[in-house]
């Protein structure tokens, strides 16, 4: 059972850049796949879980090859695809399994879905319901809306489905679904979600209508192949974010990470929370905006994260969350239900170990209220088989007394291979001095 030891460390100083957008690149190898061509996919991230998604299409009869460690040649199959022959593997990604179903649903065949135990226990109705609604045939071989999943795809319907949850996988389940219906299908949501999908479709020229919260596709359009380049993941960088911000003294800069609206929103909570910090969007050639982030530590002060916010740092709040430990005063995370049903029950998840470092936790259904200002303390800590669990709690032992021990950390390889080595060299570094420039933030009046 692979561990991680985090320490205390000195304020970081430092420019870095972080793997590729595991969102994006779960979508580029998808759309390259149902393109009309070959497209030459760059800066991909290859961890586990994307990799189930290149491991699913090449099952399906795509060629996708590798030149180099984050670049992946997919050769498009115009909507067409081989029946697998065997049961499809979608490992620990919930992002794979969702988004394979609605390809799936719209292929003259049987497939059939499986995950590890995390991936069984998550929830699928959601994506279930509204492709069944289009004619596809789904069952949850436990009867308990979960994985594995049969599904008998074919001729589909157009439908306009109305999601009672801001969901990009549910949403871009359907949008796929959609390009094998004839007609018009619209996915209303009721509130603003991510927009990787609608970017991506644009860009491989596929028509798309957008009027508030409801998105639609017209079928029989086959995407468009075009070489695409994913940029850094924005939640990869979260951890370092949240520990440069945290620490009076710190600089850290990001460079060539992408800085879409819908998944910035850590950087409007670190803002709020005190954080001094200047977004610079460099690069809007392609499909998704790139650019850097830079953040000088100091004094963080409690906060609110709640409403429409949530689904724009859902994947951010672990390592928000500590945040908020490291804060003074009370930080208040609500409206986060979806958190419960993540890898792990991420609510539960934090509570238990930022309890364990002795930070005043109170846990509720849909969030939690943390005290800040504690003195954190070394602890060993189990990640829960979760990522980003993992991740966050090794950012806190930066500013624990003591070693903290995260166990369980192989999951780390899902989304962020090379963590370890960035934490370690973060834990060696000698102090950096403390910069006085004064920072304005994108969505800031004034300096701050």
């Amino acid at each position: 059972m692979a561990q991680i030891k985090s320490r205390k460390s000195q304020p970081i100083d430092s420019e870095i850049t972080v793997p590729g957008d595991k969102s994006i690149s779960h979508r580029a190898i998808i759309f390259g796949a149902l393109s009309n061509g070959t497209c030459v996919v760059h800066g991909l991230l290859t961890g586990e879980d994307c990799m189930a998604t290149v491991r699913a299409m090449r099952s399906l009869g795509v060629r996708i090859e590798q030149p180099a460690p984050d670049t992946m040649i997919v050769h498009g199959r115009r909507l067409r695809f081989d029946a697998p022959e065997g049961d499809i593997d979608c490992g620990n990604s919930g992002t794979s399994m969702r988004l394979l179903a609605g390809l799936l649903s719209g292929l003259p065949f049987r497939s059939r879905l499986v995950g590890d135990a995390s991936l069984t226990r998550r929830p699928m109705r959601r994506i279930i319901d509204p492709l069944v609604q289009m004619g596809a045939r789904i069952t949850s071989e436990n009867g308990n809306g979960c994985a594995p999943l049969v599904i008998e795809g074919g001729a589909l319907n157009p439908i306009h489905y109305h999601s009672p949850v801001a969901s990009a996988q549910v949403k871009s389940s359907i949008l796929i679904a959609g390009l094998f219906a004839k007609g018009k299908t619209s996915v209303t949501e009721p509130g603003r979600s991510r927009d990787h999908t609608e970017r991506m479709l644009r860009y491989h020229l596929v028509t798309l209508q957008q009027e508030g919260f409801t998105t639609s596709i017209y079928g029989d359009q086959v995407p468009e192949s075009r070489d695409f380049h994913v940029p850094g993941d924005i939640s990869s960088a979260a951890f370092w974010l949240v520990a440069a911000a945290a620490r009076p003294g710190a600089r850290l800069l990001v460079k060539d990470v992408g800085l879409n609206d819908t998944r910035t929103g850590i950087l409007g909570v670190l803002v709020r929370m005190g954080a001094r910090v200047r977004e610079v969007i460099e690069e809007m050639d392609q499909v998704e905006s790139i650019g850097s982030v830079e953040v000088f530590g100091t004094t963080l002060k409690g906060t609110v994260i709640e409403g429409d916010e949530i689904p724009n740092v859902i994947d951010e709040l672990p390592v928000l969350a500590v945040a908020g430990a490291l804060a003074e005063g009370t930080t208040i995370i609500r409206d986060a239900r979806e958190l419960r049903v993540k890898e792990a029950d991420r609510i539960a998840a934090v509570a238990t170990n930022l309890c364990a470092m002795g930070v005043p936790v109170t846990e509720t259904d849909d969030g939690m209220q943390i005290q800040g200002g504690a003195r954190l303390r070394g602890a060993k800590l189990d990640s829960f088989g979760d990522h980003r669990i993992a991740m966050a709690f090794a950012i806190a032992g930066l500013f624990a007394e003591g070693e903290t021990v995260i166990r369980n950390t192989e999951c780390i390889a899902t989304s962020y291979p090379g963590f370890e080595e960035t934490l370690e060299s973060f834990i060696r570094a000698k102090a950096g001095r403390e910069t006085h420039i004064p920072v304005i933030h994108p969505h800031s009046a004034a300096p701050v």
